[in-house]
């Protein structure tokens, strides 16, 4: 009788951790795919906001755009870190996707540049530094939520949901894409059909907000918060960060390489094919979409397996292969015309990259303590992100525009080859969490 009362026990809270997951995921889905609608909707309305020049300076002029959002995120990371740390992650999640929703619909309803002038690229600057606000907080809570509320041994497959949710917003942006190019015309997409996925983006991220009240607050931010406002000054500071300076850096070491491929490969790749291997832009689209799912379907299961042999193995799968095999891979993928082989290219650089992508979160989260985890995730975290992986478009476009665009499969191997010497010599995370510790 006792065992079947804890096996319902049991069977109750794992599904509460599965429904907690599942809202906080949709939430972060959401915000991804608001993100990646710029990204992805680039090729229609770089025109809009900077007429005039050849094709690769207006990518050019919107993915200088795409870099300066990534400088909002280490504030993010702090601000929202702090705000998580502070007044609880539901709250710090809920006020993260409302920024988002109001920098989505900024975009969508602000005219072009032939209606309204310079005002036009300025709006769509600030649009984008809200959104770098929004989603440098995002990332810290969501994966210190996700982190702290997965059930015990199963951490690096639940918080390997935050990268799924992250690449499904970037194929729902693909998605919607598809579906637009299919009944709008090229013109139609350029003129006005671009401003239906921000539109989109804006209404979604309203829905968010509601789901993401209803969430548990997690267990172990409850934990810090027992006494009431006790130790409240200490939670979330730099001045507490600082005390882990070693843990700083290992995070900073962790997501250089990671980022900078991440990046190449889930966003450049589509400028990439259109312009430098020549594949038409539609075909390119449905490219990046299969690629992309398969490459979210992966996340889960690497996550499960990391919980199994833990998570440095993953890691120092990606620094070797990414160190040795991106510069074939883009030499490649620059080279073909045609889109089946540039498909398996691409899928095979994320395959690669899932040894990253899929634990990054976890373990991160097992760095830091309780009181300090959203702002130790976040702030080290989204400063690397905005230096390396928030230019990495703009460093390629940059050495395509100069006519040494090889470079840059160097340079993303040369970044990858730097994480590779932080995960040589790391300890392995699981073994030593401070969330299995309950360290506060």
């Amino acid at each position: 009788m006792t065992t079947r009362i804890q096996d319902a026990g049991s069977a109750r809270d794992e599904r509460r951790v599965v429904g907690n997951v599942l809202r906080g995921s949709i939430g972060n889905l959401v915000e991804w795919y608001d993100w990646y609608a710029y990204s992805a909707f680039t090729v229609y309305f770089a025109k809009a906001f900077f007429p005039g020049g050849d094709a690769t300076a207006q990518f050019l002029n919107t993915a200088a755009v795409f870099a300066v959002g990534f400088l909002m995120r280490p504030l993010g990371g702090w601000l929202l870190g702090r705000f998580a740390d502070r007044y609880g992650r539901r709250s710090a999640l809920v006020l993260s996707v409302s920024m988002m929703a109001a920098g989505s619909l900024l975009i969508a309803v602000t005219p072009g540049y032939s209606t309204i002038g310079i005002a036009a690229p300025i709006l769509l600057v600030f649009s984008r530094l809200l959104q770098g606000l929004s989603v440098g907080g995002e990332y810290s809570t969501s994966a210190t939520y996700l982190s702290e509320v997965a059930t015990p041994g199963k951490r690096g497959f639940y918080s390997s949901f935050q990268y799924v949710t992250l690449v499904g917003g970037q194929l729902l942006a693909l998605g919607l894409q598809l579906i637009l190019q299919s009944v709008l015309t090229d013109k139609q997409m350029g003129d006005w059909g671009w401003r239906i996925a921000f539109v989109v983006g804006a209404l979604a991220a309203v829905i968010v907000m509601a789901l993401r009240r209803s969430m548990d607050e997690s267990e172990s931010y409850e934990r810090v918060t027992e006494n009431g406002e006790t130790g409240k000054a200490e939670r979330g500071t730099l001045r507490q960060l600082v005390k882990y300076p070693r843990e700083i850096l290992l995070v900073v070491g962790l997501t250089l390489g990671g980022t900078v491929a991440f990046y190449t490969y889930a966003t450049y790749t589509q400028k990439f094919l259109e312009n430098t291997a020549h594949i038409p832009r539609r075909t390119v689209t449905v490219i990046m979409f299969v690629a992309l799912l398969v490459f979210a379907i992966l996340q889960p299961l690497a996550g499960r397996l990391s919980d199994k042999i833990g998570r440095r193995k993953l890691l120092m799968f990606f620094g070797v292969a990414g160190t040795l095999l991106t510069v074939p891979i883009m030499t490649l993928m620059a080279h073909t015309s045609q889109p089946f082989l540039a498909f398996l290219l691409l899928l095979g650089a994320l395959v690669i990259v899932t040894g990253y992508t899929s634990i990054n979160a976890i373990v991160k989260a097992e760095l830091f303590p309780t009181r300090i985890r959203a702002i130790g995730v976040g702030l080290p975290y989204a400063l690397t992100v905005a230096i390396f992986g928030g230019t990495a478009e703009l460093i390629a476009q940059a050495l395509k525009k100069a006519g040494h665009e090889s470079l840059f499969f160097w340079y993303v191997a040369g970044c990858v080859l730097v994480s590779l010497v932080v995960y040589a010599t790391m300890r392995e995370t699981s073994r030593s969490s401070a969330l299995e510790r309950g360290e506060d």
